[in-house]
């Protein structure tokens, strides 16, 4: 039977409730929902990228990144996106700067299957994503 294994790459804080920012287990890997906050510092609460849905949406892929190479992933291996949005309006600007966010990754695959839902978040965060990544 495989292991478990949490991860939580340096970026980022200790989670502020029993789970865990990531989870590989075998060949899957499960990142949790992650916002646009900035890299982790040592004792200092987490800092939202900014007040845009742009600089938010940027650091949230980032964010997303940083778990999955922790986890030996890359964009490639993503099977699934969720985007949370809080805002209806923002869909469109969302889906433009998604695009180009992973046409500069270079992805040579088919892009992954998202769904994109409308929630409320904590004041101030305007976006979080998850994802689910199959390693081959």
């Amino acid at each position: 039977m495989t292991d478990k294994i949490a991860l939580t790459p340096k970026t980022h804080t200790t989670p502020p409730a029993k789970f865990s920012h990531g989870v590989r287990k075998g060949n899957i890997l499960q990142v949790a929902g992650q916002v646009g906050f900035l890299p982790a510092e040592e004792g200092k609460p987490p800092t939202p990228a900014g007040p845009t849905l742009r600089e938010q949406t940027l650091q949230t892929l980032a964010n997303v990144k940083a778990i999955l190479e922790e986890g030996g992933a890359s964009w490639d291996d993503v099977m699934m996106i969720r985007v949370y949005l809080t805002d209806v309006d923002h869909f469109a600007e969302m889906n433009e700067i998604y695009n180009a966010y992973f046409e500069e990754q270079g992805l040579t695959q088919p892009p992954a299957a998202r769904t994109t839902v409308y929630v409320g978040l904590p004041a101030g965060l305007l976006i979080e994503i998850d994802a689910l990544a199959v390693l081959g």
